[in-house]
């Protein structure tokens, strides 16, 4: 994103945590550390870098890097606990995504990195999804009624369109 904001603030998020994710997980993946605190570092870069560069306000860096931080920290839990593969966790079948993201979560869930990002979620039992947070491809499902959202790329989470639900959990 050019340091000009578009006029559509949820694109602009969107692409905010598309290009966070992106410096995040090429810097984790040619890193020779792997830990959990190192990860987190290269997210606060990432977040620092897209202040500096005028793509993001502070304040929607700050969220943008917590909502990276739960997605990974999600898809590394749930690949390495079940041993299935990243489209179980989309929900769909990844050839509906854009190879740029497929191939950055693809890194991210490297065997290699698993261990990165394994936080205190899974022990708390997982996290939440809340509408107006950002959060990238997969499927959400509404913690009210079930209804199942797919979301094909970073997107800003809405309100459940069966029963006007808030909160969502990954399937």
């Amino acid at each position: 994103m050019s340091k000009q904001r578009k006029n559509d603030p949820i694109d602009s998020l969107a692409e905010g945590y598309e290009q966070m994710l992106e410096r995040a997980v090429k810097d984790a993946y040619r890193s020779e550390q792997k830990t959990e605190r190192h990860l987190h570092d290269l997210i606060h870069d990432a977040r620092d870098k897209a202040v500096e560069l005028g793509e993001l306000t502070h304040h929607e860096a700050d969220g943008i890097a917590k909502y990276l931080a739960r997605d990974l920290n999600d898809v590394k839990t749930y690949l390495s606990e079940t041993g299935h593969e990243i489209k179980d966790w989309l929900g769909f079948e990844t050839s509906l995504l854009e190879t740029e993201i497929l191939s950055l979560l693809l890194k991210a869930a490297d065997d290699t990195t698993v261990d990165l990002m394994l936080l205190k979620a899974a022990a708390e039992g997982g996290e939440k999804y809340l509408t107006d947070q950002v959060t990238g491809p997969g499927t959400l499902v509404c913690d009210e009624c079930g209804e199942k959202l797919q979301l094909h790329r970073p997107t800003k989470i809405p309100a459940c369109k069966s029963c006007e639900g808030k909160s969502y959990h990954r399937r």
